[in-house]
């Protein structure tokens, strides 16, 4: 099923280009879930090559994000007067593409901090590489206190929200159409030998290092894409944001999806989104117990309840090991 991942990419990118023209008239409160959820696909597809394709375990996603978060609102804040001009003044060419090469720019950035901790700390394995990420995951929120440039602990204000619909699921069909491709190559079976064998895969000659710094770095410059995207979206940033809870939340989406199942995780993204907003609306249901409406006025209390659930009756994610996202196989001649 759904072997063919270039027509669909077309088709996500003809759909969102259309509803992207009408976006004005859609509830602002439900066009902020909207924008939330691909920007979490994004995020969650983009670890699912680290954590689920190649079988290690990062919790330093959400320190990508804030690199690329506040390395594309710096671009846009300080060089908009001198380079938009450049590339030819308001016009929406030019502002596209001063906006694509601020994500670019954030990407680049969180791929480069993905190499630079990747490259000595994947020769671990395990609760230490676990560690080490979630390290660098607060080293980066505290190095971001301490730079007044980006306003330091005060957080950051990002003048232009460029981030729109189109744009966001643009970049969230990119990151499905290059992992699911990627995986399905004959490069990318070597991320599936580290998960599946390591050991194994070494005996043969299969350098697992390499394949390790390429899926996190790989990673990381999607992981700095979504945080671009955010930063213009919510037009406002602060390293609060950007903490050891929100990579918790992105592995939670991996897992919940089930680990290497790129639908599975997408639902996962697009479930874990809705879920917390719609728990708003069970504490205003009159006809409930009062000792459950207290409880649900405290949504993340019902949030983790529901997380235990899902956990203990499908431990192997929502879908399993299914693959719906496969690229279609080459033909032999």
């Amino acid at each position: 099923m759904f072997r063919r991942p270039k027509t669909l990419f077309a088709a996500a990118v003809l759909v969102s280009g259309v509803i992207s023209h009408f976006s004005a008239s859609i509830n602002p409160y439900y066009y902020d879930i909207i924008l939330s959820i691909g920007i979490n696909i994004i995020l969650a597809v983009s670890l699912n090559l680290v954590n689920g394709h190649t079988g290690q375990f990062s919790l330093g996603h959400a320190g990508f994000m804030a690199v690329g978060a506040y390395t594309a609102a710096a671009f846009t804040t300080y060089l908009s007067a001198s380079l938009l001009p450049r590339l030819g003044g308001s016009g929406i060419f030019a502002i596209s593409l001063f906006f694509l090469l601020a994500l670019f720019a954030g990407g680049l950035a969180a791929a480069l901090a993905g190499l630079i901790v990747g490259a000595p700390s994947l020769r671990l394995k395990g609760d230490y590489l676990a560690i080490v990420t979630l390290g660098f995951g607060q080293i980066i929120v505290v190095v971001i206190q301490n730079i007044d440039a980006v306003g330091a602990s005060r957080g950051f204000s990002v003048a232009s929200g460029y981030t729109n619909f189109f744009w966001t699921y643009f970049f969230a069909a990119l990151t499905v159409y290059v992992v699911t491709n990627l995986v399905g190559s004959t490069y990318g079976r070597g991320f599936l030998t580290v998960r599946d064998d390591e050991i194994a895969a070494e005996a043969m000659g299969i350098d697992t290092t390499k394949y390790k710094v390429v899926a996190f770095t790989l990673g990381a410059f999607f992981a700095g894409i979504a945080g671009g995207l955010y930063a213009h979206f919510k037009q406002f940033i602060s390293p609060d944001g950007f903490d050891f809870f929100k990579s918790v939340d992105i592995v939670v989406m991996v897992i919940l999806g089930g680990m290497g199942n790129t639908a599975g995780v997408i639902f996962a993204a697009v479930l874990l989104t809705i879920l917390p907003e719609w728990l708003r609306t069970v504490s205003g249901l009159t006809f409930l117990p009062h000792w459950l409406r207290e409880i649900a006025q405290n949504r993340m209390i019902l949030y983790s309840l529901l997380l235990i659930v899902l956990m203990l009756t499908r431990p192997q994610g929502l879908f399993g090991d299914a693959r719906l996202f496969r690229p279609k196989k080459p033909k032999i001649s």
